[in-house]
């Protein structure tokens, strides 16, 4: 049911979930893998993330004109409760015009002000032609995913890395599938296919 509006768990008499139903067509399902928007009642707030979209021409001073760029910038040095994240990427990605930058400034957010909490990361990027921000609530799920067949993920946090969003796809699947999910590859057994 991806790119469709309005869609809508389905639950039986017991509470598990068996289907999604979208422009008055239900797909009928086994199990429901969705964020925590699509079932609410499921979830629990952990924590808000202010974050500020920034419009550039040049790439971050002091990064030896570097394209794509991740900085992470400690809590203790910010005397905050939480790190914070400056990732930068550009044209040569193909997510902006010729000559344009797009840097991301983001936080576990502390007060109701990211214009403010966000200014040391901002403070890096140099002269900026345009900020967005924005601040969201972050949640976990806390149903039973056994008793009524709907995985949730997390929401995304304020880290700029996705190294918490692959841990969570990871921790899903195996929660799905009950295995663990094995990306090593052997080499010698790709050449040998390849040999076939």
């Amino acid at each position: 049911m991806l790119n469709k509006p309005e869609c809508k768990v389905e639950f039986d008499e017991s509470g598990k979930a068996f289907g999604v139903t979208s422009e008055g067509e239900t797909a009928k399902c086994k199990k429901v893998v969705c964020d925590p928007s699509y079932l609410p009642d499921k979830v629990k707030k952990v924590g808000r993330v202010a974050r500020a979209i920034c419009i550039m021409k040049h790439p971050i001073p002091d990064t030896k004109d570097s394209h794509s760029v991740q900085i992470i910038l400690p809590k203790k040095q910010l005397k905050r409760k939480s790190d914070m994240y400056v990732f930068c990427c550009s044209y040569a990605h193909n997510v902006a015009p010729k000559g344009k930058f797009v840097a991301f400034v983001s936080t576990e957010a502390e007060t109701d002000k990211p214009e403010i909490e966000l200014k040391p990361g901002i403070d890096l990027l140099g002269p900026v032609e345009e900020t967005f921000f924005d601040m969201y609530d972050r949640f976990e799920p806390v149903n039973a995913a056994e008793e009524d067949n709907c995985f949730l993920t997390t929401s995304y946090d304020a880290t700029t890395h996705f190294e918490t969003t692959v841990k969570d796809v990871l921790a899903l699947y195996s929660k799905i599938t009950g295995k663990e999910l094995d990306l090593s590859v052997d080499l010698n057994a790709a050449s040998a296919g390849e040999n076939d």
